[in-house]
């Protein structure tokens, strides 16, 4: 049996948290100064904490590979499981004209750049969050946008911010999900506190966006459409996270978001039409759509999913997925806190056909049969899909290695121990350390497996409430993502400014920090029992 020891490191709290955060600045120094790739500052972080855990924290080394080994798995399933079948989903769709005809619908709903920007980068992007992530809602919004007649730029600036308010259940909400998993607090909880948070976000987001197309002109005349955008999007994100389907949150949002655009757009349009030649008087735009039986066909992967997804919430169904799920200690670990109690993160619950990943198989299956992809085609897209995500595969498997390692061995503890020393101030500083976490490594997932544990850590020191302080490190980390170099340089490349990287920092930047600055002061009041306390679960 292996006891954490809090300040293993000759006796010292602060000796033992700076030792504790080394791992995590070698990160962020290979990441942010030294621009290595992400897979091997990942494994080269995981290998320095596990020789701290073996040298600083006296874990023996069995065990702390074991630690490493349990991360790496849990990053495989279910965290991978469902980005990879998430991805082929999405991929299947681009093998057939049907996502051409998608795409198509949405670009001709109306000649107003400032109304695509809300359907095509917030609504269609968000849609693609829910599935792919990872830079595919940026891109394939930027180039869309850049297709309707937006200045590159613009474009890149547009899907870079649009890209946030459905990042923390994005991917069918891995981010939550590996945060639940880190840190052993219940997924609904931690799903049902974030749903209380990211919609404030998502209400602002599309009135800066039109913002960001044409200025205080922009939102003088298409706020109405913004605001309905916002607040459907936001009640569709509560309602689903607290009291439907955490995994569908973002596909519900995003669907009905659109739908409440488009019948918006019916009855009411812009004073002017904002389009590639500028502003013109506005008449009835021309509206050219596919057929409806062809607009239904380019959307069926998404009532699939959402099918599916549904039916695997019906009581007997989720009993039959209860019995065939299996639940295991992961072998070579005997961890006890220092308090003495079994340490989180050793007993294993693995899903089987009711995770994910597994209905996302089924989903992609379902879509293969509709759009009669061959079985040939379909494989080929699933290894196409695996080949694209193999260096993401090795660093989320390194940087969930790094999370458990430092759970386990008790240097989470130790930093968050010593976060704590901060007092009251600390509801300040979980939500910075989640943006920061997420602008440094592109990832709301890493950002939340490698912080969460820490902030739960710190919480439980100060009396703060564990699952708030957990699901601030991913609501507010969302809003770094627009920094993160890995989408900069996929949004560049999007619109053919490969290089511009930087200008699109500049002008994110405070974007970034005033949003961060609103989310804080959300956190401080919903930390306060008088206040919002009431909206932790």
């Amino acid at each position: 049996m292996f006891e954490q020891d809090i300040d293993p490191v000759f006796g010292s709290l602060a000796l033992s948290a700076i030792a504790a955060a080394l791992p995590l600045v070698l990160l962020f120094v290979l990441l942010g100064v030294a621009k290595v790739r992400a897979p091997f500052a990942a494994l080269a972080a995981l290998g320095l904490s596990i020789v701290l855990a073996i040298v600083g924290w006296n874990m023996p080394p069995v065990q702390a590979l074991s630690a490493a080994g349990a991360g790496v798995f849990y990053g495989l399933f279910p965290i991978l499981w469902i980005l990879v079948n998430a991805l082929w989903v999405y991929r299947l769709t681009t093998v057939t004209p049907w996502f051409e005809v998608f795409g198509r619908t949405i670009r001709s709903v109306s000649d107003d750049l400032r109304i695509l920007s809300i359907l095509i980068a917030f609504c269609f992007g968000a849609l693609l969050e829910s599935l792919a992530g990872f830079g595919a809602p940026v891109a394939i919004s930027a180039a869309m946008l850049l297709a309707a007649g937006m200045a590159p730029l613009k474009a890149a600036l547009v899907s870079l911010l649009a890209n946030t308010a459905p990042v923390a259940f994005g991917a069918l909400a891995a981010p939550v999900i590996a945060l639940a998993g880190v840190t052993g607090l219940p997924l609904q909880d931690l799903a049902s506190m974030a749903g209380r948070q990211t919609p404030f976000m998502a209400l602002l987001v599309p009135l800066i966006l039109v913002f960001l197309v044409d200025g205080r002109r922009g939102l003088r005349q298409t706020w109405p459409v913004a605001l309905v955008a916002g607040v459907v999007f936001g009640l569709a994100q509560f309602i689903t996270s607290n009291f439907f389907a955490v995994a569908l949150t973002d596909v519900v949002a995003a669907v009905a978001t659109i739908v409440a655009v488009l019948l918006m757009l019916r009855v009411w349009q812009p004073a002017e039409l904002v389009g590639m030649g500028g502003a013109v008087e506005a008449d009835a735009p021309a509206i050219v759509r596919p057929p409806a039986r062809e607009v239904i066909m380019s959307v069926a992967p998404y009532l699939i999913i959402m099918v599916v997804f549904s039916l695997a919430q019906l009581g007997a169904v989720k009993e039959v997925f209860a019995a065939a799920s299996i639940t295991f200690p992961w072998p070579g670990l005997d961890v006890v806190t220092a308090a003495g109690e079994p340490a989180a993160a050793q007993q294993f619950h693995l899903d089987t056909i009711g995770a994910t990943g597994t209905l996302l198989l089924l989903s992609g299956l379902l879509t293969a049969a509709l759009y009669r992809i061959g079985p040939r085609i379909a494989v080929r897209a699933y290894g196409a899909t695996l080949h694209q995500l193999r260096w993401t595969i090795v660093t989320v498997t390194a940087v969930l290695g790094l999370s458990f390692v430092m759970n386990l061995s008790g240097q989470a503890t130790s930093l968050g121990v010593a976060l704590a020393s901060a007092g009251g101030f600390f509801v300040v500083l979980s939500p910075i350390i989640g943006w920061i976490g997420v602008a440094l490594t592109g990832s709301d997932t890493s950002s939340n497996v490698l912080f969460g544990p820490v902030q739960v850590a710190a919480a439980e020191q100060v009396g703060l409430p564990p699952v708030l302080m957990a699901a601030a490190n991913s609501s507010a980390g969302v809003l770094g993502k627009m920094l993160s170099v890995q989408n900069l340089a996929v949004a560049a490349a999007a619109v053919g400014m490969v290089g511009s990287e930087g200008t699109l920092l500049r002008k994110l930047l405070p974007w970034s920090l005033g949003l961060l600055a609103l989310m804080i002061v959300l956190i401080v009041l919903q930390s306060i029992p008088a206040a919002l306390g009431w909206m932790v679960p």
